[in-house]
């Protein structure tokens, strides 16, 4: 499975709905991320520009897309980013493969 960083900032209408009503939203949308087959492994509200940040697991990034597709299309989203996360490990076998490709890159004279 893989690891993905989801950051949502909510509407002022869902922050609204939120006060009037409040609600964990990492519990509303359990269900839908196992029905892809998904699981939240961590989630926060942060106050800031992001509002909720959630760490899921997904069989791939087309799966992880269909769910952040799925979220926004309710409305109750102004923005959200998905970010796939590799461990410290695969980074440096990236890193290992990116030394040994060849690369040049432009110096200044």
């Amino acid at each position: 499975m893989n690891k993905y960083l989801i950051q949502i900032s909510y509407t002022s209408e869902a922050w609204a709905a939120m006060l009037k009503e409040p609600q964990n939203r990492l519990e509303k949308v359990k269900t839908a991320v196992q029905n892809l087959k998904g699981q939240i492994l961590e989630g926060y509200f942060a106050l800031d520009d992001c509002t909720l940040i959630v760490i899921f697991e997904f069989p791939d990034n087309e799966t992880a897309a269909a769910a952040s597709m799925a979220f926004l299309s309710g409305g109750a989203i102004k923005d959200l980013k998905l970010t796939p996360l590799i461990s410290p490990e695969d980074a440096m076998k990236a890193m290992a493969k990116g030394a040994s490709i060849g690369y040049k890159p432009v110096t200044a004279k």
